[in-house]
């Protein structure tokens, strides 16, 4: 249900924009969206784990906030970023 060491370091190094990065919108919303996807999984088999599910909902608008600021200041990074996880079709 978390997101493992390796994991984590994999989307970081993927998605950073410098050595250092690992705090940019980009990294931020790569990071969100393997814990929701994560987090869907679970729930396929806990239906009626509605504690989590809360977090979920809190996840998702924490994403879709960051996804709006990286639109308003960056469009090219955003377009590139939603097509590498492939959010929108």
């Amino acid at each position: 249900m978390a997101i493992f060491k390796e994991q984590r370091e994999q989307i970081i190094k993927k998605f950073q924009r410098g050595n250092m990065d690992t705090g940019s919108s980009e990294v931020q919303v790569a990071l969100i969206t393997a814990r929701i996807r994560d987090l869907t999984e679970h729930f396929k088999n806990h239906k009626k784990d509605n504690h989590s599910r809360m977090g979920l909902v809190k996840l998702v608008n924490r994403r879709k906030k960051l996804l709006n600021y990286l639109r308003n200041t960056k469009p090219e990074a955003y377009m590139k970023l939603i097509a590498d996880l492939e959010l929108r079709k």
